[in-house]
């Protein structure tokens, strides 16, 4: 029988339902008799009152407990399934490091997945995040550009400080703006007191006032907009909207422009919109990424699919190891890289397998050595978190296509040691999609 045969029959194994046992509840001991009442003794004379000291009277005095400043991540976005501790041990500043890459670099599918998961997550942050407005904002403004609007707005809704700090008044305004509540992004650009002069909200104020019919308070606060930073695109849509001028085409990239081209009764269907935003547009929740596995699974025994619902069977992960290291010049890169990326989701592996896993020429990653060092630690640590920050670091550092196999295998490791054993397996079934 070929090793791939062995394979695909192995892969189908299913585990035996365990039994659990029951204890049975110990019974209590009879209630003893009760004792014969004894007669009571003649009643004597009551002494003579005392006089009750004022004190005593006086209710104690009541102790108030201050009440810690709400961190960063403890509001939820939506349920997740992860759990309180998830940024338990995550030190701030990786975090404070990391949500501005999320926010502004394009992420692979399942990167941008476990980043919507982990962001939207309400657990108590790390050490040192309560009454980081920033960081509360850095968090919200990433799940607007990862597409969940919704749950950027539910961490928004009681935050504070969006009077006096920049970036979580801007997450606000414009999660209210693709919200349709125009109302409600004015009303926070109005408050800010910090801030004020930077080129969104001179932006955001011309539009305002342009809606409340100020026109020449419009074309000003407009005319500083575009001396701080030329927008050729608003300042199109604005002059429609102050003068009259043909508006052109509809503009989609963030939600000012959604606002503005839809104050305008543009055809926001003809507009090219960004990414995030054309997610949060359409209404409709991503879900888990899916992945077209087909080409390798028929050379893997069907492994990719198993997958899907769980770790892989070991005996079929040796065979593929196995397989891997005998196979032909051509077949051998793909199959080596595919026995890497399964063997990092294995809880455990053979000496015989290990030694021949050491033995496949795969390059290593792309990413520093130093958080290479952090992400395994993190992972052998259980910090979920953590482990996830820096898997999303270095998947903003490769771009959209994701990160390299050498990379890729030490994310799935690290995730799945951590218990994001989810993740993990959305890692290496987008890796092993990518090897055509």
């Amino acid at each position: 029988m070929s090793r791939l045969a062995l394979l695909a029959g192995l892969a189908a194994l299913a585990l035996a339902s365990s039994v659990a046992a029951q204890e049975a509840m110990p019974t209590a001991p009879p209630p003893a008799p009760s004792p014969a009442p004894i007669p009571a003794p003649a009643a004597a004379a009551p002494p003579a009152p005392e006089a009750v000291p004022k004190e005593a009277h006086e209710p104690a005095p009541v102790e108030v407990t201050q009440l810690a400043a709400p961190d960063a991540f403890s509001t939820p976005g939506r349920d997740t399934g992860l759990p309180a501790g998830l940024w338990r041990g995550t030190p701030i500043e990786t975090a404070r490091t990391v949500l501005p890459l999320v926010a502004l670099r394009p992420l692979s599918p399942a990167a941008a997945a476990m980043a919507r998961r982990v962001l939207a997550t309400g657990a108590r942050g790390p050490e040192g995040s309560a009454g980081d407005e920033a960081l509360a904002g850095a968090r919200a403004n990433a799940l607007i550009a990862l597409g969940d609007v919704a749950a950027a707005a539910k961490v928004l809704d009681r935050a504070p400080g969006l009077d006096r700090n920049g970036e979580l008044a801007r997450a606000a305004a414009e999660t209210a703006l693709l919200a349709g509540d125009n109302a409600r992004a004015c009303a926070i650009a109005d408050a800010l007191t910090e801030g004020r002069g930077e080129t969104y909200w001179l932006r955001l104020r011309a539009f305002c006032q342009a809606q409340a019919g100020q026109t020449s308070q419009a074309q000003l606060t407009l005319d500083l907009a575009q001396a701080q930073a030329k927008d050729p695109v608003f300042a199109r849509l604005m002059a429609a909207k102050l003068g009259g001028a043909a508006p052109g085409a509809a503009s989609l990239r963030n939600g000012l422009d959604y606002a503005l081209s839809k104050a305008l009764n543009l055809d926001l269907s003809t507009a090219k919109a960004a990414p995030a935003l054309a997610v949060a547009l359409s209404g409709v929740d991503p879900g888990p990424p899916a992945f077209d596995t087909a080409a390798i699974d028929g050379e893997i025994g069907g492994l990719a699919t198993a997958l899907r619902s769980g770790p892989p069977p070991a005996g079929a992960l040796t065979a593929l190891i196995g397989a891997a290291a005998e196979a032909d010049a051509k077949a051998r890169p793909r199959l080596q890289a595919a026995a890497l990326l399964i063997a990092a989701l294995a809880p455990e592996l053979s000496g015989a397998d290990r030694t021949k896993l050491a033995a496949f020429p795969v390059a290593g990653g792309k990413g520093p050595a130093g958080r290479s060092l952090a992400l395994e630690a993190a992972g052998e640590g259980k910090r979920m978190g953590e482990a996830a920050l820096l898997a999303l670091w270095t998947c903003a550092d490769a771009g959209a296509a994701g990160p390299a196999i050498g990379d890729r295998v030490q994310i799935v490791h690290a995730l799945a040691r951590a218990g994001l054993m989810a993740d993990a397996r959305t890692f290496a079934l987008e890796g092993l999609a990518g090897l055509k």
